[in-house]
């Protein structure tokens, strides 16, 4: 039997330990407070093709769900958790040191950083120029006014601010090889500042957008992108996350879900 992993970190607050990609690996995650990771972080993870064997930076990485299922489907790949939020990354800490992740732990780490630091603060930060192969980032993208949560963690995690898709892209940008890539999902009405943002930064850029169902207008968009490409946006078949019929995932949602497939077919 595995060792709580309340023990591993001191006074853990109200916590989960969840399964993901069929009990590949775990994620220790607040119960109430803050960051819940689920289907967008597996879509997110999804967009970095499974070939995939270099150093990548998960942007905003709460607990780790996103980077970890890279790394889960992606065997040569390592990753580093940035996260703003103390109390975020002590969760994503804690999730490294569950005994059942430590198949990924040794390729994996935490850094609490805030993203939208530019030049020789974000050097200082550790995120150093040109020392990654791949961003993917999952930013806050309500609107402040979307009904919003009491809950501060939360509220840090799910809302907006005016440019930050600007300044996480510029950031991606800087600390991205020449010919890395980015990973970005967002709401479908965000898609012209992801544009404004990796515009003279990233091309070859491929949008892919979310529906809950055939008939229904889509609710996510992943924009995947390569620095320093020259090539224009092109639009791929969309994921649809149910079938027509019926409440149950659609094929490829459920592959995608549990690290079985890549979102862009690669």
């Amino acid at each position: 039997m595995s060792a709580s992993p309340a023990a591993l970190v001191p006074d853990m607050p109200a916590h989960t330990v969840d399964a993901f990609h069929r009990g590949r690996f775990w994620l220790v995650q607040p119960r109430k407070a803050g960051h819940r990771a689920g289907m967008d972080a597996m879509m997110l993870a999804a967009a970095v093709p499974s070939s995939f064997a270099g150093r990548l930076a998960d942007f905003g990485a709460g607990a780790g769900a996103a980077g970890l299922a890279v790394l889960s489907r992606c065997p040569a790949a390592e990753a580093v958790l940035v996260e703003r939020s103390p109390e975020m990354a002590a969760f994503a800490t804690t999730t490294l040191a569950h005994p059942g992740n430590a198949h990924l732990s040794d390729r994996a780490s935490v850094l609490v950083a805030d993203v939208t630091l530019s030049g020789r603060a974000r050097t200082a930060a550790g995120l150093e120029d040109n020392s990654f192969d791949f961003v993917i980032m999952n930013p806050p993208f309500n609107a402040a006014e979307d009904r919003a949560t009491p809950d501060p963690l939360r509220k840090a995690a799910h809302v907006s601010e005016d440019g930050l898709f600007d300044s996480w892209i510029r950031s991606a940008a800087a600390v991205v090889r020449p010919g890395g890539g980015l990973a970005v999902i967002a709401r479908p009405e965000q898609l012209g500042a992801i544009l404004d943002a990796i515009a003279g930064r990233f091309g070859d850029a491929e949008m892919l957008a979310v529906h809950p169902r055939p008939e229904a207008a889509a609710i996510r968009i992943v924009v995947r992108a390569i620095l320093c490409a020259r090539g224009k946006l092109s639009i791929r078949p969309p994921l649809m996350l149910h079938a027509y019929s019926g409440n149950g995932p659609s094929e490829r949602a459920e592959l995608i879900n549990n690290g079985l497939a890549s979102l862009f077919g690669d």
